[in-house]
C-alpha cells in the first residue's frame, strides 16, 4: 500500500511539474483528496523539492521567460477584471471606490514594471497601464466630482488596452 501510494505521489508530481496540472485534475486523476495532493506538495518542500519552483524552471526551459511573464500578467488581468467587477457593483461609496481603483491602478504599474525587466515585449502594456493609473490619482486630486463618471469609463477601457497591446 505504501508503495502504491508512494507512486501516485510520483507521478503526481511529473503531472503537476511537467504537465501543469491543478491539484484537483491530479486528485481527481489518482483517486486522492485536493488536500493530500497539498501535503505531497508541502511534504516534498520540506524535503527540499518545492514542485512550484521545479514547474516554473520547466516552463521557462520550455516556451522562456517571456511566455511565463505573458501568463503572470494575463493572470493579474483577470484578477483586475474581478477587482474592477466589484468595483462597479459592490456596496462601497464613490471615494473608497477611488481609493480601490487607486490601489488597483498601482498595483497595474508594479506588475507592469516587474514584467517589463522580465520581458520588454510586454513594455507597451506597461506605458498603457501607467498611463491609465496617472489618469486616476489625477482624477480623484483634481476632479474628485467625475469619479463616478471614471468608474463607467475605466471597465471597457482596461478591456480596449488588454487587446491592443496582447494581441
Amino acid at each position: 500500500m505504501a508503495r502504491s501510494n508512494e507512486e501516485k505521489r510520483r507521478k503526481a508530481r511529473s503531472d503537476y511539474v511537467f504537465r501543469r496540472f491543478t491539484a484537483a485534475t491530479i486528485a481527481a486523476a489518482y483517486g486522492v483528496s485536493e488536500s493530500t495532493v497539498g501535503r505531497w506538495k508541502k511534504s516534498a518542500k520540506e524535503e527540499g523539492d518545492d514542485w512550484d519552483r521545479a514547474r516554473t524552471a520547466h516552463v521557462i526551459a520550455g516556451e522562456g521567460v517571456e511566455a511565463v511573464v505573458s501568463t503572470v500578467v494575463e493572470d493579474f488581468m483577470i484578477q483586475a477584471q474581478e477587482i474592477l467587477e466589484e468595483i462597479k457593483s459592490g456596496d462601497h461609496s464613490t471615494g473608497e471606490k477611488v481609493s480601490m481603483l487607486v490601489a488597483l491602478s498601482d498595483a497595474m504599474t508594479k506588475m507592469a514594471a516587474s514584467a517589463k525587466k522580465f520581458a520588454p515585449k510586454i513594455s507597451e502594456l506597461g506605458v498603457a497601464q501607467d498611463v491609465m493609473g496617472k489618469m486616476l490619482e489625477f482624477v480623484r486630486e483634481n476632479f474628485p466630482q467625475h469619479s463616478a463618471a471614471i468608474l463607467e469609463i475605466i471597465e471597457p477601457f482596461s478591456e480596449r488596452l488588454a487587446e491592443i497591446y496582447t494581441s
